[in-house]
């Protein structure tokens, strides 16, 4: 009788897995696959990751995340067969995934195609300006590269007075953040403080992008100019639009400005490519 009433359940179990994997197919954890390819991504061996997600796909031909990662590193290569018929799966499995995935392409290629700028764009109230934070000294002051930020995104807070600010970083020294450091500096400097929202808790780019984002479209922003140093831009414009906020421009700091006017040759371009899938908060599965 023990075993005629856990009869039913067995069977429950066996249809469920029928249905997640499909008749007839043993599939292995694909965790082990999916952080090896991530691995792979992240040390530059695009290949072996692209090599690591065929296998994993082929036990799991349904596994949504890992076929976001298959479109983006195929489009890194320039695969676009295997690209589209990645989408093109995903979008049957997970439509927003799918959507989202898309929009990290179009995020890509604004960033690819932004130019570092260092003259400020006229904008109004609806469009917010990014400040994005460098490691403080140990005393807890600026480096002079932040400075050359902050002198950047002083000139784009008088070309557009109507415009909130946002400063973003965390990654305190001497008990003071990136964000409290430039807050100050603004401030010292004749910005009014009700337009500064300050972001304490960032530690990336991909962290400036995703909470900076929320708190800019919670200050009345709808879209923004990100501020930071030529070398870095194109990183930021990428994950601030992943993020799920346009960016209409970018100010700079002269420094490094020529040298970084060029598009980068796509082999450069695989830290956009690597914070694109962190700020769509791909996971590890570890």
């Amino acid at each position: 009788m023990q075993i005629a009433r856990r009869f039913p359940t067995v069977l429950a179990a066996a249809a469920a897995a029928l249905t997640l994997f499909g008749p007839g197919i043993a599939h292995a954890d694909p965790g082990p696959l999916y952080n090896s390819a991530q691995d792979n991504f992240t040390d530059g061996d695009a290949a072996a990751g692209l090599a690591d997600l065929r296998q994993l796909l082929a036990e799991s031909p349904d596994d949504a995340q890992a076929l976001a990662l298959q479109a983006i590193w195929s489009d890194y290569t320039g695969d676009l067969i295997t690209r589209e018929a990645a989408l093109t799966r995903l979008n049957g499995i997970d439509r927003e995934l799918a959507d989202s995935t898309r929009n990290t392409f179009h995020a890509i290629g604004a960033a690819v195609g932004t130019l570092p700028n260092p003259i400020p764009a006229i904008a109004g109230p609806s469009t917010g300006i990014a400040v994005l934070g460098y490691g403080l000294l140990p005393d807890g002051s600026m480096r002079p590269e932040l400075v050359n930020r902050l002198q950047a995104a002083w000139l784009q807070a008088i070309a557009s007075p109507m415009s909130p600010i946002l400063v973003t970083g965390g990654n305190p020294q001497n008990g003071i953040t990136e964000a409290a450091a430039m807050q100050g500096w603004l401030i010292g400097h004749g910005i009014a403080a009700n337009r500064i929202v300050a972001d304490h808790r960032a530690g990336s780019t991909v962290q400036n992008a995703l909470f900076g984002a929320d708190m800019l479209k919670r200050a009345g922003a709808t879209s923004v100019i990100v501020v930071t140093s030529p070398n870095h831009v194109r990183r930021a414009v990428a994950d601030f639009i992943v993020a799920g906020i346009p960016v209409v421009g970018a100010t700079t700091s002269l420094e490094q400005l020529v040298s970084q006017l060029p598009p980068p040759a796509r082999n450069s371009q695989r830290g956009i490519y690597l914070d694109a899938t962190r700020t769509m908060l791909l996971p590890v599965k570890r």
